[in-house]
């Protein structure tokens, strides 16, 4: 082989070294260094490690000095992901319920690479597995990287749909008869993945959860335009399908007591506008009527109550009815 292949290789060896193995607690000496390049079959010296260091300073690689005993130490501390970065995004998916336990573990291994593997062992060390919702279809990535690339052409997917039963065993959907939509985002929402398609037929929007679709296929039929303009105004629905799905859309009124603003934040954001009504507070949002919209309100007892407009209020009225009716 060349010298100067050689030497490409032998930089690249070292780079590689110090942005895995190495972080300021952690150096590698000069001769630690020279012991593992020749381990890879690739021949060294501590003065050609020296050159060596101050060419990818050179090269703006910023490679830190410091010193170990007698002998030089080097070690790199610029990273893409801070470790409580790399954090966030392990306990992400932890949370998501749609990545099965198989995936989690090997995205939670290269995740915490990111970090060096110094510190990736601190990361594993202080995991604490709090999801025991996983879903089981091993397809889930090969469904999304199928739906994104639909997205990116603009043309219409098919797929099998299926519910499981008591025995979590896949019961598919109009006779395992194949699903033909029009996409228009992949939205992550509740610890789920949904795909949010166009139905041109009767000019509405309809979600499919992907962890429950199999055989994902991209079509050739390109999505009509309509479903081109609904994209332009997915975060909008998703603001207001994502929270209470299901049903008819409405604008309402609800009122509570003060010590719900929590969770009122927390269901339809910290933008939503209060209103103090006596010693209640009142919110408008817009949410799809729905058993579970009824479901998160009744969870605050009398605390939460529906004041406009009049449908709205009688529903609420009878659902409160026939809650009463089954406690009786």
């Amino acid at each position: 082989m060349p010298n100067a292949n050689c030497q490409k290789i032998k930089l690249l060896k070292i780079m590689e070294m110090l942005r895995q193995d190495t972080d300021e607690e952690n150096p590698i000496t000069t001769s630690e260094m020279v012991r593992r390049l020749e381990a890879m079959g690739i021949s060294s010296e501590r003065r050609s490690v020296a050159k060596d260091i101050a060419e990818l300073n050179r090269q703006g690689y910023e490679v830190l000095i410091t010193r170990r005993g007698k002998e030089k130490a080097f070690y790199v501390e610029d990273r893409s992901f801070s470790v409580p970065e790399i954090k966030v995004l392990i306990d992400a998916v932890q949370a998501a319920s749609f990545i099965t336990e198989k995936k989690t573990a090997e995205l939670i291994d290269k995740l915490s690479g990111l970090g060096g593997s110094h510190r990736a062992e601190i990361l594993k060390s202080n995991l604490v597995c709090f999801n025991t919702r996983k879903h089981s279809n091993e397809s889930i990535f090969y469904n999304i990287d199928c739906l994104e690339e639909a997205l990116q052409k603009k043309c219409k997917v098919s797929f099998l749909y299926f519910d499981l039963d008591i025995r979590r065993r896949r019961v598919y959907r109009k006779s395992r008869e194949r699903y033909s939509v029009e996409p228009i985002a992949l939205v992550f929402s509740e610890d789920n993945y949904y795909l949010l398609t166009y139905n041109p037929k009767h000019e509405s929007t309809v979600v499919y959860r992907v962890d429950r679709m199999e055989q994902v296929r991209l079509e050739s039929e390109a999505v009509c335009k309509a479903a081109n303009i609904r994209r332009r105004s997915v975060s909008s629905y998703t603001s207001e399908v994502f929270r209470m799905f299901g049903g008819e859309k409405q604008k309402v009124t609800l009122c509570f007591d003060p010590k719900l603003i929590g969770a009122v934040y927390d269901k339809f954001g910290e933008e939503i506008r209060l209103q103090k009504t006596g010693e209640w507070l009142c919110a408008t949002a817009t949410v799809q009527i729905s058993p579970p919209f009824w479901g998160w309100v009744f969870q605050f007892g009398n605390k939460m109550r529906v004041t406009a407009p009049e449908s709205a209020v009688e529903e609420f009225q009878r659902q409160r009815e026939l809650i009463f009716e089954r406690e009786r």
